[in-house]
This record gives structure tokens, sequence and C-alpha cells, in this order.
């Protein structure tokens, strides 16, 4: 009955664009939609995957075995709910709590909108940071939604506040200036690397690392049109090409605006970034399985967000197989 329901939900919430764009490309080859419809159906309920799902971990082309190993949009709810009990996810739902609460692990200057309004020196600090920008945010906004990047030159300070109260900003950060190296792959925004984090024990158990890979956008969300590839946790070198949500697109080994090469890039700091971790996971344990979100500029990594509903295709996709397996052990 619960699986009845979350597809009643998948089909509310379905992004009609996007189901139609997939199913064309999955047709493509003659297949039935009505066949396809059937299967997607079937699939949804038995391996408690969404809709998008089915099409996301390439359903029409896996046979039963490969359908097995992947944890989709059910079962995650399910696990994070479980992991990342809701009287203690606030602090990483919550933007405005999160740097209050990991302080220590954030570089860049930040405040709500409450402290911008009592208190101009900081105020006028931010609009004076060195990089010459800001970031507007949501302190709720979820995978980069309600996230806008100003210049700095543009706004006063009362101007500044006015324009964040009409678009319903609450937070406002300095921009954070990316190290060299990162730069020189991707210029047009910040490019953020995912760790995704598990205690089990009293211990740290690193489900894997990614790194978000910005293409002529601000932000590095897959869910905006971004690739994104695996990193190996031992090196900090990216060790496999960058992929896409979109199935439709191709996944690349170099960066199609820059030329970088993205496997063999060695993320810079990757020990102080391992350092970090194994502090920030155990100041709030009782949310154990964590997606990370960290910046690295010239003075080293900084924590942007954590996520208790970490991407699920951001952890699988780049591995190009399904990973529920390696959530299991934990469920015990």
């Amino acid at each position: 009955m619960k699986r009845i329901l979350y597809l009643g939900y998948y089909l509310k919430e379905i992004d009609k664009r996007k189901l139609e764009k997939f199913v064309k490309h999955a047709t493509q080859d003659g297949r039935s939609k009505i066949a396809l419809w059937s299967d997607i159906i079937q699939s949804s309920l038995k391996y408690n995957i969404s809709i998008l799902d089915y099409f996301y971990f390439r359903f029409y082309e896996a046979d039963k075995e490969q359908r097995e190993t992947y944890a989709g949009t059910g079962f995650m709810y399910e696990y994070q709910l479980k992991m990342n009990p809701k009287a203690s996810r606030d602090i990483l739902e919550n933007k405005i709590r999160f740097i209050d609460k990991y302080r220590k692990f954030i570089i860049r200057e930040a405040a709500p909108v409450s402290v911008l309004r009592q208190n101009p020196e900081v105020l006028q600090s931010l609009l004076q940071n060195p990089s010459g920008r800001l970031v507007a945010k949501g302190s709720l906004g979820q995978v980069g939604a309600e996230v806008k990047i100003l210049k700095a030159g543009d706004f006063t300070g009362e101007s500044l506040l006015k324009y964040m109260e009409a678009n319903k900003f609450d937070l406002l950060e300095e921009y954070v200036v990316q190290h060299p190296a990162i730069m020189a792959m991707s210029p047009s925004g910040l490019n953020t690397i995912r760790i995704f984090t598990q205690i089990k024990d009293g211990k740290l158990h690193y489900l894997g690392a990614r790194f978000r890979i910005t293409i002529n956008s601000e932000v590095d969300n897959m869910a905006a049109g971004n690739p994104a590839a695996p990193i190996d946790i031992a090196s900090g070198i990216v060790d496999g090409p960058a992929v896409f949500s979109d199935i439709t697109r191709n996944e690349i080994t170099v960066h199609p605006v820059t030329g970088v090469n993205i496997i063999g890039f060695k993320i810079p700091y990757w020990e102080e970034i391992k350092t970090m971790m194994e502090e920030a996971v155990f100041l709030y344990p009782e949310n154990q399985s964590v997606g990370w979100d960290v910046a690295i500029s010239e003075k080293g990594p900084e924590l942007i967000e954590g996520n208790h509903n970490w991407c699920k295709l951001l952890w699988q996709l780049p591995a190009k197989k399904g990973l529920k397996g390696e959530l299991r052990q934990f469920m015990q």
C-alpha cells in the first residue's frame, strides 16, 4: 500500500516536460510506449523507485539483477528518515542554523537578514568583500533553488535589504573565490565537492565523493544540467568521467569550455578536507548519514552546507552502478 501511495505522489509531482523527453529517448528504437509504461509502473512498485528514477537509472536497458542494486526515491526517503530523524535534521535543513552550528568549518562571511538590519557594519563588510560578489539565499532552499549571485557594486546597504526582502532571501554570504586549479577547470560558477558520510558504531564511513562541475552555470547542481564525476577517496583524484542526469547527454572526460581534463584532476587540499570531515561528522552525530558540500579556495576547504536528504543520483550515476547494497549494512 505504501508504494502505491508513493506512485501516486510521483505521478502528481512529475516534471511532465522531462518525462516526455525521456520517454521519447527510451522508445527511439521502436519500443512500444505501452510496454514501457507497463514496465515503469511495475518497476516503481517492485523496486521502490520514482517514475523518473526509471529513466535516470536506465532501467529500460537493465536486467533484473541490475535493477535490484539501485537505491531509488522511496528507499532513500525511508533510509534517510531513519538515519537523520526529523527532530535532529533542522540544523541541516536550515542554512542559517547550519552556519551557526558549523561555524568552525566556514571561512566565508555570512549573516542572516535579521543581523544585517541590526548591524549595518556587518552589511557594509559584506558589500566590501574582496570578491566583489554576494550570494543571496533562501535559508530553506533546496538543490540550488533560491540562490542568486549578485554584484556588490550594484547595491547600497538599503537597496540590498529591499532586494532581499522583495525576493524572499533571508541569508547573505560572501562569494567564495575558488582555488585557481578549480577555476581553470570551470570558471562559470563555484564547483563544489559532495562527500557522502555515514556514522556507524561511532566510526566514520565514506560512502563516496563527487566533483560537481559547472558548465556555463552559476550553480553546480546536476538538477541545473551540470555533470558530476567520481573522486577516489584515498587520493582525491577524479577517477572517472563526468556524467549528466539527463539521459540524452553523453558523459564527458574533458570540460567542453575550458578543455581541461576531468579524469586525473587532483582535488586541492584533499587531506585537509578529510581531516575536516573527521571532525564535522561527529559534531552532531544524531544525523548519521549526510551529504556535505565543500568549497575550496586558496585559503583551504570550507563547508557550504550539509544535506540530510542527499541526492541518490549524484551518488550513484557517476559510479555507473547501483549502490543500495552499501547502505543495507548500516540498516541492521
